[in-house]
């Protein structure tokens, strides 16, 4: 990182740039702060600062404004997530800053001077604003960790107005109940319109843009295949997946056949250069019929359904939903094993070629993400965080909220009964019995038949010395034994389900787990699955029963969907 050039960027824009609206006539000013939802399309922050339809006071009266609204539209780069103090790859930032390039594109392509970049600490800069007579608006994004307390800052601070537009739930004692039906409705509903010709939109030249930032912060994105952001970009993805979507059941899997099998759209919902309601709205008008559509759909309610986790409870980016889960693992903790993981050298080819595509390319498909979980947590037996951490770091389509969750869930830290455990042989056989995708990763394996790719050790040694690969040597053998390993999980993973499950039974926890079956589902599991700590009928004590369902649809591309079943501890291999 250019720590110089950072520094020398300051905080922008300068005080004085900023126009005083303080005594002035006419509508108030109001900045647009875009983060995540980098479009001038369905973006209901942009729609309520342009809205000429007036505020209402404290009292509720409407206060009519004469002439246009005036609206700033703004980005901040915040030094937080660049360099050593942010959690993402260069990827990624050259990714959002593609993206905002194309947001000042659409500014302009609709008749306006365009997008003001600034720089520095985001409550500093929009205070510089409040000052000068602005109001700010922003979207109501999920969040955790240091966006929350940002946000809570400016909203506590500075008067910062956040405006719901993401369909998701908020403010409601029971957010499952009805809530597929409530998502139905917010997606069948008009998108966030406004007008460009009745709103007076400014912008302050501060010297800035993407590139200067990168250069400031010597962002170099080192890895490949990486898509180019923004919503031309996006729109065209759109269109051409939705043509061929009778064809992406049958790709979801296959790490080779899901690069382009897939929708390829999760970065641009990632970063908001889509909305999921115009996708939605898109997919169901232009896609015939079929298996291919329906499951894509089911894809975007579980988009919504993992967000509205982290809605429910900022905590899922830290720790354990389940407090009886919390720091399992944490006494195994082997930086050697986790060094190995990241760096795809376990000795388990299928997610050895994953993690170095991850590194590569920052992208997997769902399967070879829950797999590579999986292993992680079930087989090396190692903190769950650390490892969400790092694909939070690497995925290009990391979205937080689907992140952690999924980790989660994956790992079996929320209390459902079931594991969804990968066996990494069988996925070798199942997905890539060819040896495609693992001889592109693991250059090292491409003259081991591939027969023997599923577990390279047992290759003979005639055959390793006929192919010239030496397990051991030009591949290491399996950092653990993966039968004893998994055999050891279990018996430790079932001592302490029944009271993880137990722990269901308690409202807080299940608010915080935000099953699709809301309270009454986790209560439900509490009665039918729990023991130990809230034992007996602590569910039907309660008084809560399993008739508040509200569903959304688990699984997606761009997470791996960690489905519970079967018996109590029982573990599901794949």
């Amino acid at each position: 990182m250019g720590a110089d050039e950072a520094e020398a960027l300051a905080t922008l824009p300068e005080t004085d740039r900023i126009q005083s609206l303080i005594g002035a006539a006419g509508h108030p000013g109001t900045v647009v702060w875009h983060r995540e939802d980098l479009r001038i399309a369905d973006n209901a922050a942009l729609a309520a600062a342009a809205s000429p339809e007036g505020e209402r006071d404290p009292e509720g009266a409407t206060a009519e404004r004469a002439g246009d609204p005036r609206v700033l539209p703004l980005f901040v780069f915040d030094p937080a997530f660049y360099g050593d103090r942010g959690m993402a790859c260069d990827a990624r930032i050259e990714f959002l800053h593609d993206c905002l390039r194309d947001l000042d594109r659409q500014y302009r392509d609709v008749g306006t001077p365009g997008l003001t970049y600034a720089h520095g600490d985001p409550v500093e800069l929009l205070g510089r604003f409040v000052d000068a007579g602005w109001d700010v608006v922003a979207t109501r994004d999920p969040t955790g960790r240091y966006g929350l307390r940002r946000d809570e800052r400016a909203r506590e601070r500075l008067g910062v107005r956040f405006v719901d537009g993401d369909g998701l739930v908020r403010d409601d004692d029971r957010p499952r109940r009805g809530w597929k039906e409530s998502v139905e409705s917010w997606l069948a509903a008009d998108p966030h319109d406004w007008d460009p010709r009745a709103v007076a939109v400014e912008r302050i030249d501060t010297g800035i843009d993407p590139g200067t930032v990168a250069d400031a912060y010597d962002v170099v994105g080192e890895k490949s295949m990486v898509p180019t952001g923004g919503r031309e970009a996006g729109r065209d993805r759109l269109k051409s997946f939705t043509s061929r979507i009778g064809e992406y059941p049958g790709s979801i899997s296959s790490p080779v056949d899901a690069r382009d099998g897939t929708s390829g759209l999760s970065p641009y919902l990632r970063f908001g250069c889509l909305s999921v309601r115009e996708v939605h709205r898109h997919v169901d008008e232009h896609a015939p019929d079929g298996r291919g559509k329906s499951m894509f759909v089911s894809r975007l309610f579980w988009n919504l359904h993992y967000r509205q986790k982290l809605v429910d409870w900022p905590g899922w980016l830290d720790e354990a939903v389940n407090p009886v889960m919390r720091g399992f693992n944490r006494d195994r903790h082997d930086p050697e094993l986790v060094e190995a993981w990241k760096a795809g050298k376990t000795g388990f080819p299928m997610v050895d070629a994953s993690m170095r595509s991850l590194r590569e390319t920052g992208w997997l498909n769902f399967r070879m993400r829950a797999l590579c979980a999986s292993v992680y947590f079930h087989v090396l037996q190692q903190p769950w965080l650390i490892g969400a951490d790092h694909f939070h770091e690497h995925l290009i389509d990391s979205v937080a909220a689907i992140n952690y969750t999924q980790w989660q869930s994956q790992c079996g830290l929320v209390g459902r009964p079931g594991l969804r455990l990968y066996n990494p042989h069988k996925q070798v056989r199942d997905q890539d019995p060819d040896g495609e995708f693992i001889t592109r990763w693991v250059p090292e394996l491409a003259e081991l038949p591939a027969e023997y790719l599923p577990r390279p050790a047992k290759a003979p040694l005639a055959v390793q010395d006929d192919c010239g690969v030496r397990i051991g040597e030009d591949y290491p053998y399996p950092v653990v034994d993966y039968e004893a390993a998994r055999l050891e999980f279990r018996d430790r993973y079932a001592a302490a389900y029944p009271r993880a499950a137990a722990r269901l039974a308690d409202e807080t926890v299940a608010r915080r787990a935000s099953l699709s079956g809301g309270i009454g589902g986790a209560a439900s599991i509490a009665a039918e699955h729990g023991e130990g700590e809230l034992e007996g009928g602590a569910a039907g004590d309660r008084g809560l029963g399993a008739g508040e369902r509200g569903d959304g649809t688990p699984g997606d591309e761009a997470g791996g969907p960690a489905r519970c079943g079967g018996a109590q501890t029982g573990l599901d291999e794949f």
